[in-house]
């Protein structure tokens, strides 16, 4: 599924920052300024968790890593705010 862009036609030559989280971490100061090369941070996440994709900070889907050639690229796995096949099965049973 994709998003729908009906009448918004004017608005797809707009310059956004797409952004993708690995994962947070809190830390002291101090355990900042001694970081140095091969310093390993710790970050919240799961190796296996989907990571989040942002649109200008706002949470728009979560994906997973892939290789593209020699560089990271990033597989789309699901849409926020668009139901999934699966999820409006499920309801329609329910219902």
């Amino acid at each position: 599924m994709t998003f729908h862009t009906r009448g918004f036609d004017f608005l797809k030559d707009v310059d956004v920052r797409l952004t993708v989280e690995l994962g947070r971490t809190d830390m002291k100061l101090r355990d900042v300024l001694s970081l140095g090369e091969e310093s390993v941070v710790t970050l919240d996440r799961l190796t296996d968790e989907l990571l989040d994709v942002m649109v200008n900070g706002k949470l728009i889907a979560r994906g997973e890593v892939v290789a593209q050639g020699d560089r990271f690229g990033l597989r789309i796995v699901e849409l926020i705010g668009v139901p999934r096949a699966d999820d409006a099965a499920a309801e329609d049973r329910t219902a």
